[in-house]
């Protein structure tokens, strides 16, 4: 039977459903933008980020949950790389929505683990608790469509002014790249500091591209230095620069 009042209870759910929906439905911050501020406990302390960090290179790198086994492979490779990111002044963060007293023990635990043939190592960038998924959904991690937490695999790369870079997501059943990480940060400080580009599967110490439009003529930029060569008028290479210089 025809009812006014379910109809406008249809049309409650509806809205309800909506608003719910909604809710979840957080942003990812683009390439550019200001990455989100945040404070948080963590393994290492209380975390306000970022004013804690100064002018320092950036990394956030979360997971859904401890003693799970392609993070803990994960961590322990970060581990190993995290002389690398200190000589690069590269800070890393981890975040898990785990409490703080699990990060204690799975870090723990980690750290007496001999992986490939690794020295145990300590670990010593903090892993932040987003219990509470703040943090999470900030960085537009949880979703619409999903109501768990196992999509919180987002990588971001920050630089000293706070500005999104390099942004990055990852099924959970496949590892994500730690020398991928470590090569974006090296590759991004170079085109800074340098005004160039690198171009596919570039590597410390190889040779960069010159940005276009050109800003002079290829001939005098050969004639002068010999540091420049091209393939045609629009792929033009200069000669390496090493990561960090």
């Amino acid at each position: 039977m025809f009812s006014f009042a379910n109809l406008f209870n249809k049309g409650d759910n509806k809205v309800k459903s909506q608003k719910n929906a909604d809710a979840r439905n957080f942003r990812i911050p683009l390439i550019g933008e200001r990455a989100p501020s945040f404070t948080a406990e963590s393994t290492n302390g209380t975390i306000n980020f970022p004013e804690d960090f100064g002018r320092k290179w950036k990394i956030l790198f979360s997971h859904p949950m401890d003693f799970t086994p392609v993070c803990s492979t994960e961590f322990i490779e970060l581990a190993n790389l995290q002389d690398e990111f200190e000589k690069l002044e590269v800070k890393i963060l981890t975040v898990s929505t785990d409490p703080l007293e699990t990060h204690k023990q799975w870090k723990t635990t980690l750290e007496r683990i001999e992986y490939k043939g690794y020295p145990k190592l300590q670990i010593n960038f903090p892993i932040l608790d987003d219990s509470s998924l703040v943090i999470s959904k900030l960085y537009g991690m949880i979703h619409a469509e999903s109501d768990n937490n196992r999509d919180v695999r987002g990588v971001f790369i920050i630089d000293p002014d706070n500005k999104i870079r390099a942004e990055y997501f990852y099924p959970q059943e496949v590892g994500r790249n730690m020398d991928e990480f470590l090569r974006t940060a090296m590759a991004l400080q170079v085109t800074d500091k340098h005004e160039v580009m690198t171009p596919a599967n570039w590597k410390t110490g190889n040779d960069v591209l010159v940005p276009f439009p050109l800003k002079a003529n290829m001939s005098t930029m050969n004639k002068e230095s010999g540091e420049y060569y091209q393939f045609s008028w629009f792929m033009i290479f200069k000669k390496g620069i090493r990561g960090n210089t």
